[in-house]
This record gives structure tokens, C-alpha cells and sequence, in this order.
């Protein structure tokens, strides 16, 4: 069971990436939030990973954040929905907008998702909305300096690239008080632009030369 993957982005596509772990191509398949949130070709990037095993294939399905990772696998535990409509959700509407949905029964917002018909939706309601209630509480005990899910999403995806906690943490806080949009793509490019300048280059990277051993 693959349940992460660290190496070179050798391609990229808005549905998929091709990882090279040592030589070895690993084919991914991610949603568009992952896509833009992800480095340049020939950079080094780490996938949180999903296998899933069939007769015919294993499919592998990958993430930067552990939140949006755990949604995936809530989704596809729903009566109807595998892992390529799980996806789409995922690509047609942010955690932090799809897990208050779920839980409100918000069936109007929830069919406008490409894919998701009423009856998929009211079964996700169903099925998935005690599940969210409760993986809220320790999400949010995790990440007491984030006031938001995307912000928490955030903090997890620069953990998972090697920068440490409490410095992903001030940089998410630098880039929402300079009034970044809170999507979770803006304020990770703003993020990351706050830990790229000069002044927070020479901090990081200790951190980086221990998270590239």
C-alpha cells in the first residue's frame, strides 16, 4: 500500500502528475486544487497517496493536504460516488465550502458540482454528515493558530513540502493579514512568497536540507 510519494515532478496536468521516485514513474491522479498548488516541472514534491487496489488496476490518487486527502476518502465511503467523481467534487468546490454543505444539507450548492445529481448529493448528506461533524473538532484543535480551514489546509501542504510548523503557521497568518483571498490557491502562492523572500531564506533552510535527507 503506497500511502506517500516523494520526488521530481516529471509532468503535471490539471487531472494527474507523473512523480519520479528514483527513477520510476508513478502516474497520480489529483484534483485541480492539488494542481495549482503544485511546483514547477523538475521540482521536488511530496503526495499524500491513496491506493486503490483492483483487479485490473491499482490507481493511485494523491493530495498536499491531509484534510483534503481525508474528505477524499469520506466522499468515496458514500453509496454512489467512486474515486474519479470524488475528484471532481473536489475540484468543484473547496473543502472549506463542501464540508458545510454536506453538513447544512445544502443540496442546491451541492448539485451545481459537475458530476453530482440530487439523488448523489442527498445520499453524500446522508451518509457523510455525522462523519464531517466529527473530523471537524480534531482538525481544529490541531491548528490553533489558523482561523480557517483553508488556512489549515495551507499549514499542511507547506508541512508536507518540509517547512516546519510554527514557520508555515506565520507565514499562512503574514499572507491572510495582507488581504489574500482566502482560496486555498491564493493563499498558498501568497504563502510561499512570504517564505521565499530574503529574510526567510536563511531560516529555512536547515529545514529543507533535513527534509531533502
Amino acid at each position: 500500500m503506497i500511502a506517500q510519494l516523494r520526488g521530481t515532478l516529471a509532468d503535471k496536468r490539471p487531472n494527474q502528475v507523473l512523480v519520479d521516485v528514483g527513477g520510476v514513474g508513478y502516474l497520480v491522479h489529483i484534483p485541480v486544487s492539488t494542481f495549482y498548488a503544485l511546483g514547477d516541472l523538475h521540482s521536488n514534491v511530496t503526495l499524500l497517496i491513496h491506493t486503490q487496489v483492483r483487479e485490473d488496476a491499482i490507481s493511485l490518487y494523491g493530495f498536499l493536504s491531509s484534510r483534503e486527502k481525508h474528505l477524499f476518502e469520506l466522499l468515496i465511503s458514500a453509496s454512489g460516488v467512486g474515486p474519479v467523481l470524488a475528484l471532481k467534487i473536489l475540484s468543484g468546490m473547496s473543502v472549506d465550502d463542501l464540508v458545510p454543505a454536506v453538513r447544512s444539507g445544502d443540496l442546491a450548492r451541492l448539485t451545481r458540482i459537475p458530476g453530482v445529481g440530487r439523488k448523489t448529493a442527498e445520499r453524500m448528506v446522508v451518509e457523510l454528515r455525522d462523519k464531517l461533524t466529527a473530523m471537524g473538532t480534531p482538525e481544529e484543535a490541531r491548528q490553533p493558530v489558523t482561523t480557517t480551514g483553508t488556512a489549515a489546509d495551507v499549514v499542511s501542504a507547506l508541512l508536507n513540502l518540509g517547512y516546519e510548523q510554527r514557520t508555515a503557521e506565520q507565514a499562512v497568518e503574514r499572507a491572510g493579514k495582507d488581504g489574500t483571498p482566502e482560496t486555498f490557491e491564493a493563499l498558498l502562492r501568497a504563502t510561499l512568497q512570504q517564505l521565499s523572500a530574503p529574510t526567510q531564506k536563511g531560516a529555512l533552510a536547515p529545514q529543507a536540507g533535513r527534509a531533502a535527507r
